[in-house]
Parts: structure tokens; sequence; C-alpha cells
């Protein structure tokens, strides 16, 4: 087994053994992530609480968990609609070409031209910022798979263009199909290689996204934990000083997002 290979199989290891910690929080802590230890604020580790408490007495280990499962579950599936919307619309501009192509280009580039980390906090700051926790989170995961598209676009429309002129879609044109159908059922199965690059691709992106909007209060909202706003814990120096082990959401999101660049698919792989 070569070098990279083995890097790749460590990576899948490491992810899926972080996933099954997090689905499985509900067994490997005892405690639900907002439950309060009003007399232990700031606590050190005890085997009771293997990482501490945060200011508020809750178990840092248990909102690591909880956090983990809203980061590493809901990535993927803000990954998965931006790369719908990412195909749908690139295909189309590659199949039918004329305005179509140039109009859909044009929103790609207006779109690209604006700053995502940005336009996602002024959008996410219009929303009420007391919303419900679990609202919040399905408002960002949603902002970011339907504002995130843009730069698969570019790929996914460059691909569908070199395919415009095969001999399989003269065929399905020949035979009466129709616009849509051949999008659905003609370009996007041929650009499924393509489409799962970028998939992957978004995926430690809108994570680390998410920390970002989290860590600016503008996400995933308290007592919800995330990665992001576990990080905001970092904030209070002292309590870092006092507690090392609160740098364990840090450590973790690193960790992700460099296993998530180990798999990656290779071109070997998409050919």
């Amino acid at each position: 087994m070569s070098a990279k290979r083995r890097l790749r199989l460590i990576a899948v290891c490491v992810l899926s053994a972080i996933s099954v910690l997090a689905v499985g929080a509900g067994i490997v802590t005892p405690y639900p992530y907002a439950l309060q230890f009003r007399d232990l604020p700031n606590a050190a580790p005890t085997t009771m609480h293997p990482l501490g408490t945060d200011a508020l007495g809750r178990d840092l280990l248990s909102r690591l968990l909880y956090g983990t499962r809203v980061s590493l579950l809901l990535a993927p599936a803000a990954a998965l609609l931006s790369t719908l919307i990412a195909g749908v619309l690139g295909g189309a501009a590659g199949l039918l070409g004329g305005w179509y192509e140039r109009f859909i280009l044009a929103v790609t580039d207006l779109s690209m031209a604006l700053p995502l980390l940005f336009v996602l906090i002024a959008l996410r700051a219009m929303l009420p910022l007391d919303v419900a926790p679990l609202a919040s989170v399905v408002a960002t995961f949603l902002l970011l798979g339907l504002l995130g598209w843009p730069s698969s676009l570019r790929v996914v429309w460059a691909a569908a263009r070199s395919i415009r002129n095969s001999d399989f879609l003269l065929l399905a044109r020949a035979s009466g199909c129709g616009r849509m159908r051949m999008i659905l059922r003609q370009v996007l199965p041929n650009l499924r290689a393509v489409l799962l690059a970028q998939f992957w691709v978004s995926i430690p992106v809108f994570i680390l996204t998410e920390a970002t909007l989290s860590m600016l209060g503008v996400g995933v909202m308290e007592p919800m934990p995330s990665w992001g706003n576990l990080l905001r814990g970092l904030e209070d120096f002292s309590a870092v000083s006092a507690n090392p082990w609160r740098i364990a959401p840090l450590l973790v999101l690193i960790l992700v997002v460099i296993c998530f660049q180990f798999i990656l698919p290779s071109q070997e792989d998409l050919a």
C-alpha cells in the first residue's frame, strides 16, 4: 500500500471514529449539553468532567461531542445542497449555451465578486438573533448551501461545456429529449466525478465558515453547541491557562479539516 493510500485510510478511520463518538454522544457522556453545574464553573478536568466545565458549569466533553455532531453532520448537508445547485445551473449553462450561459455566468461572477463570509454575516444578521437554537442551525447551513455554489459552478460549467457536442447528447436531442431531462438524465450523471470532487472540497470550507460565523455570534446560537461557539470560550485567556483542555474543540476542528484534505479524491480516483 502506498503512503498516500495509507494516509487516506488513516484519515478515514479518524473521521469515522469522531463521527461515531459524535452520533453516540448521549452514550459516551451522561450529561446533556445544556446542563449546568452551578457550583463548578470553569472547573478543571476530573473523572466526573474529563475536559472540565465552562463558565456556566456545563460539561465541556458533552458540549464538544454534541457540537461535533452539529458541525460534522450538517456541513455535508450544506455541501450537498450547494453541489446540486452548482450541478443543475452549471450543467444548464454548459449544455444550452447562448444567453442562458451568459446570464448564469454573469450571476456567478457577481456572486463570486462579493465575499461569501461578509454576505453570510449580513444575511444572518438580518434574521432575529434570539431564534431557537435548532432554527439557527437550519438557517446557518441553509444559507451556506444556498450561497456556496458559485465557485463550484465554474468547474461544473467547464466540464459540461466539454461534452456539449458529444454523441450521446446529439442522440438525445434527436430522440426529442427535453432540456431539463437531458440535464438530469444525461449531463449530471456524466459529471458525477466532478460533482463528487466539488462536494468533498465544500465540506471543510463550510465547516470553517460555520465556525467563523458562530465565533462572531451570528451562527449556531447558544445553548446549542458547535465548534464555532465553543471556540468563543478561548477568549477567556485566564480560564484557558488554568485549563488547557479547553482548546480541545480547536484541536478537533484542525484534525477534521486536515483529514478531509487527505481523503479528497485525486485525479486517478476521478478518472
